[in-house]
Order: structure tokens, then C-alpha cells, then sequence
């Protein structure tokens, strides 16, 4: 991946040196402008939208804005916007560098904590159903929303296991954080302790 990221900042860097030398404010070099930030964006939104996807189309919608300034042939604004794009997505890589980083972590200590915490729901969930009679502390309504809880988190977590396969990462660990907060309302409707690991913040 570190591998992927520097080629993408070299060809990035090359496509602003192409800009630079079209610094005219004609139609011929907005439109030169705008396919290089075009070739920009596109070089690098496989992977950006995976960690990023926010900033991704934050840069597409500045190229809309400087698409339609060229449609309108206001030629230098759509010039002066296409240049500043290539520059944006150099700090678009950096940043998706750091966040894939922060997320790989995250998603780490999530993997590794919440297989064994719904494991143990379900054995929790299981010995429960087999009694005669619940606890005191467990009313039979809780009861029967944590094991509807219990079946949409497992759903939840083969999603957010998918999405990481996939190399989404962004969208793994939203999901996996959203199994984790059913879990700790889990465990609490059942009067389980609840392991640090879970109940601290992401």
C-alpha cells in the first residue's frame, strides 16, 4: 500500500507541473486543467473512497464547480479552481494514509474483542432459555429484546467482517462500532460484566 501511495503522489505531481506550464487563462488551458485534475481525482478514488470518502467528493464537487464555470466559459475562475485540485489530493493521500493507519488499528482491537464478548452472550443467551424461570433482574420483555438484539448485531457484524475483506475499512469499523454498542446494551440487559476493551470508546 505505502508503495501505491508514493507512485500516486509522483504521478499527482507530475499532472501540477503540466498545469503550471498552461498558466494562461484561456479556454485551451482551463480545459487542459480541468482533465488533469480529472486524471487526478480518478488516480486516486479507488482507494481514497475506502478511508476517505468524505474528502473524495469533497474534490469531485470542486470539479463540478469547476466544470460548470467552464460551461459558463468563465475560463480563468475555471483555470484558477482545476489547478488547485492536484495540490488537494496530495493532501487527500497523506490524509488517507494516516486514517487507513487509525483505522486498521481500530478495527484490530474490534476483532479481536467483540468475536469473544458475543460468544459469550450467547452462551449467556442460550443457558438463559433453557431455565424455567429468569432471573428476578431480568424481566422477560429485556429478555426477549437482547436476543433480538443479540441475532441483528451477529447480522451487523458478518456485514462489517465483509466490508473488511473487501478493503473498506471505513465502512468495517463504523459497523463493527455499531455491534460493539449493541453489545454493551446487551450485556447490561443481562446483567453481564462488561470488559473494558468493549465498553471503552473506539
Amino acid at each position: 500500500m505505502m508503495r501505491t501511495y508514493v507512485s500516486m503522489v509522483v504521478v499527482i505531481t507530475f499532472v501540477a507541473g503540466l498545469m503550471v506550464s498552461g498558466c494562461a487563462s484561456g479556454k485551451g488551458p482551463a480545459e487542459e486543467a480541468i482533465k488533469a485534475a480529472e486524471q487526478a481525482i480518478q488516480g486516486t478514488k479507488a482507494e481514497a473512497m475506502k478511508v476517505v470518502p468524505d474528502q473524495i467528493q469533497s474534490l469531485e464537487a470542486a470539479l463540478n464547480s469547476a466544470k460548470d464555470k467552464f460551461a459558463k466559459k468563465d475560463y480563468k475562475a475555471a483555470l484558477t479552481e482545476a489547478q488547485a485540485i492536484p495540490g488537494k489530493v496530495k493532501e487527500l493521500l497523506e490524509a488517507a494514509k494516516s486514517k487507513k493507519e487509525e483505522l486498521t488499528k481500530a478495527w484490530t482491537n474490534l476483532s479481536q474483542a467483540l468475536p469473544k464478548i458475543m460468544d459469550s452472550i450467547k452462551k449467556k443467551i442460550d443457558t438463559l432459555s433453557k431455565t424455567k424461570k429468569l432471573p428476578a433482574n431480568i424481566p422477560a420483555q429485556k429478555f426477549a429484546e437482547a436476543k433480538t438484539m443479540f441475532r441483528e448485531a451477529m447480522k451487523e457484524w458478518g456485514v462489517s467482517q465483509e466490508s473488511f475483506k473487501t478493503g473498506n475499512l471505513s465502512e468495517a469499523v463504523t459497523k463493527a462500532n455499531t455491534v460493539k454498542e449493541k453489545a454493551v446494551q446487551i450485556l447490561k440487559a443481562l446483567k453481564m460484566k462488561i470488559p473494558s476493551p468493549v465498553g471503552a470508546n473506539p
